[in-house]
């Protein structure tokens, strides 16, 4: 399979609240040291990390530092990183809004971008005439794009305001006719940066069809920036992610997903209550998906399953075991209880569709009736559960709880 995209040690240097470097000074010095000496630019050598979080000392930051990485034709690659990692910046370099301070990108074919509300449209002109417009630009012939623009209407649903003004669509209508001109043009690489978001459900789920489409149908490679998790573990085949504007994961996008979740998460520690010289504890519990592959991070579509592990010192009958599962603000969602006889190593699944997506943790007690808690352990094996696309995908406000669905104990 060929290269579509390569990034060459990309990198982009801002300087903060200024354009250029809006002094004389640094300006002269900059066009003396590059253009009469041949040295590079003496600005490259100094500059922070954009951690946005944090103050710094200077007013240069990096946006993008070194990025290395290819996109083969075909690939569907999901750019994932928190807010000013860098992921927009990158696309804007690729679609060459803006141009990067060093490196370079060599990229094989027509490029379409979405990159926000409204990219690429005359707000004065109507929708058929952006059409044209944009296919123009890409250049495509006046013919190829009217033997288009049926489909792309049809696909938009804006028909009824195709010869109205842009400027008096809304955001949704925009995002629409955006996406429709830039997948349906028939560019070899299609780039698409969190706008989705902006449209309704049904539309969303039309827009992910179609980049399927162009990608598996049509070996097309398209770059997909998004916060839904679940719509990237659907979509992309790849993934990278950036944090603070440098590349640290480049790999499968399951991997990349659980890499971005666990660094969000900050990984809690769990913590333990337990009563001096215990005869029984818990001495390890641990999660995986039907496949049995150690795992943090499920789709709603998901078994999982919950290995425990009881250690005993000193014989003891009787003993009972409480699993719960509690969410990111501490709420305790539900509990199961069991008995326990003879076995100290047992499972407990968990049923598809029986927790939303969120992040949770467990809590265990083992106990006797009657007496206290021998071991109580709280935020153990904290995981994520994202949105597989074909569950409660249009409800927003569903952050935890319980759908339906049941937790069983296994031998």
């Amino acid at each position: 399979m060929s290269t579509a995209i390569k990034f060459e040690n990309i990198s982009k240097q801002y300087r903060l609240g200024l354009v250029s470097t809006q002094t004389l000074s640094h300006d002269l010095n900059r066009w003396w040291k590059m253009n009469i000496q041949g040295k590079e630019d003496p600005y490259l050598k100094i500059g922070e990390v954009n951690d946005r979080a944090h103050k710094g000392t200077s007013d240069y930051v990096w946006a993008l530092k070194d990025i290395n990485f290819e996109v083969q034709q075909g690939d569907v690659l999901g750019i994932i990183g928190k807010n000013g990692a860098g992921k927009s910046t990158l696309l804007k370099i690729l679609s060459k809004v803006t141009t990067p301070t060093t490196g370079t990108i060599k990229a094989a074919g027509r490029i379409a971008s979405l990159l926000e509300v409204g990219t690429g449209f005359h707000p004065e002109m109507t929708g058929r005439e952006n059409i044209f417009m944009n296919g123009a630009i890409m250049g495509m012939t006046k013919a190829e794009i009217t033997r288009k623009l049926d489909e792309i209407v049809d696909f938009s649903g804006v028909e009824r305001y195709l010869d109205t003004p842009v400027k008096r669509y809304s955001s949704g209508m925009t995002v629409r006719l955006g996406f429709a001109i830039a997948a349906h043009l028939e560019p070899e690489i299609l780039v698409v940066d969190e706008v989705l978001a902006v449209g309704d459900a049904e539309f969303q789920k039309k827009a992910i069809g179609k980049m399927q489409d162009v990608s598996k149908g049509e070996g097309r490679t398209v770059l997909f920036v998004s916060h839904n998790m679940g719509s990237l573990s659907r979509l992309c085949t790849r993934g990278v992610l950036l944090q603070n504007g440098c590349l640290v994961y480049n790999g499968s996008i399951e991997k990349t997903i659980e890499y971005y979740l666990s660094d969000s998460e900050s990984s809690a520690i769990f913590k333990r209550t337990k009563i001096p010289n215990a005869p029984i504890y818990l001495d390890s519990m641990e999660l995986f998906n039907v496949r049995q592959e150690s795992t943090m991070q499920f789709t709603t579509d998901d078994e999982i399953y919950i290995k425990i592990n009881l250690r005993e010192k000193v014989r003891v009958l009787h003993v009972n075991v409480l699993v719960t599962i509690v969410d990111k603000n501490q709420n305790r969602i539900t509990s199961i209880n069991r008995r326990i006889e003879e076995n100290r190593e047992f499972k407990l699944k968990i049923s598809s569709h029986f927790l939303t997506r969120g992040k949770y943790s467990i809590l265990t007690h083992i106990y006797q009736p009657g007496l206290d808690a021998y071991d109580v352990v709280d935020q153990l094996c904290p995981f994520s559960i994202i949105d597989a696309g074909t569950n409660l995908a249009h409800l927003e406000t569903f952050d935890y709880g319980v759908v339906f669905g049941n937790m069983t104990w296994m031998e």
